[in-house]
């Protein structure tokens, strides 16, 4: 375990869902290194490339950037995405940190529910020389979450290097222990600090953590890939539904069709009708009853 002043620690890979799980809970975030191999990194990379290429620059400062790449739909464009989502170490910290069981009262009983999680968003980040510094937010704004009202986490978000991550290049800023802050104290630039990891390393954090993309002053892009586990009693930030074609779609695993929103929980989120009954909704996925999106 490594760790610098106003930095985030950083974990070997061989660290356990639990030590993961304490240091986010502690500071808001964690940087896991070599969470991908080198394989998978060079796979990664050459299915990230073409689609990066094909993708514009963005409009505005804030959301996108003049000089900075970002391509969603990736489960639908990337075959390496369930192998992220499903990764031990962030699979297991975002089940941990998010299903947080609640007790309920249903008539004269008390029973308790787990809530399901689901992916929120995906997309592919390259930051070019020349962009400037985003300003610092919470991802889950999206939800207009608040905090400390609502004493739990919304979303648990990962950023996987695809180059290296630099103070000089625009690695994700980030400011440690921010997670705790209420809604009454704004972020400050001067209290950020870059993530600096090498390429095939990954940034673990909160939703409620201040971040942002940091300015790249080098002469070369920064590239990342993001992706967020989020309470499946939200919606999704990204419209997974319609931004993965059908024939992608039905060749993923059911575990990972389900977090993809294909399902309903113990609540009863997203449920279908059918015959007056509230059925599961991956049944109409098994039964080819739903139209979906053709190949992009």
């Amino acid at each position: 375990m490594t760790t610098m002043a106003n930095h985030l620690t950083a974990l070997p890979s061989t660290t356990t869902v639990d030590e993961i799980v304490d240091v986010i809970h502690r500071d808001g975030g964690v940087i896991v290194e070599d969470f991908l191999d080198t394989p998978q990194l060079d796979e990664l990379r050459a299915q990230l490339g073409p689609v990066l290429e094909s993708t514009g620059y963005g409009e505005d400062e804030f959301f996108a950037g003049t000089q900075t790449r970002r391509a969603g739909g990736l489960f639908g464009r990337i075959d390496l995405m369930p192998q992220i989502a499903l990764h031990p170490l962030y699979y297991g910290a975002a089940k941990k940190i998010l299903q947080v069981p609640l007790s309920v009262w249903v008539g004269d009983d008390q029973i308790e529910i787990t809530p399901d999680i689901q992916i929120g968003v995906t997309q592919a980040i390259e930051i070019h020389p020349g962009q400037g510094a985003q300003r610092l937010h919470r991802d889950d704004t999206s939800f207009l979450w608040r905090h400390p009202d609502y004493g739990r986490e919304g979303r648990l978000q990962i950023m996987v290097a695809v180059s290296d991550f630099t103070a000089e290049n625009g690695g994700t800023l980030v400011i440690p222990g921010s997670h705790r802050w209420d809604d009454q104290r704004g972020p400050k630039q001067a209290e950020a600090a870059p993530t600096v990891m090498r390429a095939g390393a990954a940034l673990i954090w909160t939703g409620s953590t201040y971040h942002g993309g940091g300015n790249n002053s080098s002469e070369a892009p920064r590239t990342g890939l993001t992706m967020a586990f989020d309470l499946a009693c939200l919606r999704q930030e990204e419209n997974q539904y319609l931004s993965i074609p059908r024939e992608k779609l039905l060749d993923l695993s059911e575990e990972v069709q389900r977090l993809l929103g294909w399902g309903s929980g113990a609540n009863l989120m997203g449920y279908v009708e059918r015959g007056g009954q509230m059925i599961d909704a991956h049944v109409l996925l098994e039964n080819g009853a739903v139209e979906l999106p053709t190949a992009r």
